[in-house]
């Protein structure tokens, strides 16, 4: 394969052509082909090459494209391709030298110039295609959010979801086509954003204000976050849980016996380069996982229906592993197996798996510690301790 790019990128803004660098130009001038969205391709008046819209879904496109590999194509995008743009999926299918690219004026920088935000403390998203429930964990008065989104209906989407979350009450401001000749800037409260009409492209800057309950950053949140049929790492277990797994960026988890999905929900929380799936042998909880991790903005979570540990093979290889119910010898055993260097995280309730987690301990060594915790109940006209059941938590690093 030869060193010299086949493929270029080109940020595209809405003046088209006349922001283009010489290169860009050049690149346009030379190439066969040309891959972009309708509204892109519109821009070029003169282009000589072949004119293809990029088609729906995204990954047909792709598809499209590497059939062409090694002849002189450029594709449009919008603004900065490599800020929640096309860039960075097509550069993971392509080698450092088959392609290059020009970016454009980004979004949320030509955003902020208009809000007059700092950049560096505001949070940046792109949902123009990603669900509205990634917002969930970053709902907090203050806080300063842009946001792509997918068209001018997804507007209203927006304002109808702050509301939901009861967050109504924060202003908004809406740019549409910024950075071209259809720039409107539009300043509303997002429970009024339903009452007016958008035009794409559009991004919002939103400044986080109501009396919605905001999620706590650290672990153990409180039970009622999550919907449960009583299957649940309740909250200060939870925590203690979370710091025995010390999530690490990067890494991956198994939460194996899922329930509500609290444990892999929490550790996704933790941080966003983090990944997690979870393992759950029934039917109505794999589908109340799914729900969970949705509202709270994770909907990266992979949730599996089957039972450990004949439903772990061919799962991407864990960093971490947490066993919250279904414990067998069998299942043990699979995990003695995984990669040097793994943590192991084991909660018991019942004394049969209290037994094999004090002989795995006996075994191979670790930490055994006894969880037992008491809170506030009444006792006729007075007030009393009441004990929930212990739980018994191993953990090791194979």
């Amino acid at each position: 394969m030869s060193d010299t790019p086949w493929l270029t990128v080109i940020g595209l803004g809405e003046d088209g052509p006349d922001e283009l660098c010489s290169a860009s130009r050049n690149a346009l001038e030379q190439a066969s082909c040309v891959m972009g969205s309708e509204r892109h391709l519109s821009l070029l008046s003169d282009a000589k090459a072949e004119q293809i819209v990029w088609p729906v879904p995204f990954s047909a496109g792709i598809e499209q494209l590497m059939t062409r590999r090694g002849q002189p194509t450029v594709v449009l995008a919008s603004g900065d391709p490599f800020w929640f743009g096309a860039g960075t999926t097509l550069a993971k299918r392509l080698t450092r030298g088959e392609w290059c690219a020009f970016p454009g004026r980004s979004t949320f920088s030509l955003a902020a110039a208009r809000l007059g935000w700092p950049l560096e403390h505001t949070l940046c998203l792109g949902l123009h295609a990603a669900p509205l429930t990634r917002l969930r964990p970053h709902l907090a008065p203050k806080r300063r959010i842009i946001t792509t989104l997918r068209d001018g209906d997804a507007v209203a989407a927006l304002g109808r979801y702050l509301q939901s979350c009861g967050f109504g009450a924060s202003p908004c401001t809406v740019l549409e086509a910024i950075g071209g000749p259809r720039e409107r800037v539009t300043e509303a409260r997002a429970e009024a954003l339903m009452d007016h009409g958008f035009a794409h492209p559009v991004c919002v800057g939103v400044e986080v204000s109501g009396e919605g309950d905001a999620l706590p950053l650290t672990s153990g949140r409180a039970d009622d976050w999550f919907e449960h049929d009583g299957q649940i790492t309740k909250r200060p277990v939870r925590a203690l849980t979370l710091a025995a797994l010390a999530p690490r960026p990067f890494e991956h988890l198994w939460d194996i016996g899922g329930g509500s999905g609290s444990i892999g929900i929490e550790w996704l929380l933790s941080d966003p380069s983090l990944q997690a799936t979870a393992i759950e042998p029934r039917t109505d909880r794999v589908e109340r996982i799914r729900v969970n991790a949705s509202k709270l903005g994770v909907d990266r979570l992979k949730v599996l229906h089957g039972t450990a540990p004949g439903a772990l093979r061919g799962l991407p290889t864990p960093d971490a592993v947490f066993v919250g119910g279904g414990l067998s010898p069998d299942l043990l055993s699979y995990l003695e197996s995984l990669a040097t260097g793994t943590r192991l995280v084991a909660n018991a309730v019942t004394l049969e798996t209290e037994v094999l987690l004090t002989q795995a301990h006996a075994r191979l060594g670790g930490e055994l510690m006894r969880i037992e915790i008491s809170d506030i109940a009444p006792i006729g006209p007075k007030r009393g301790w009441r004990a929930a059941y212990p739980i018994t938590q191993w953990t090791h690093v194979l």
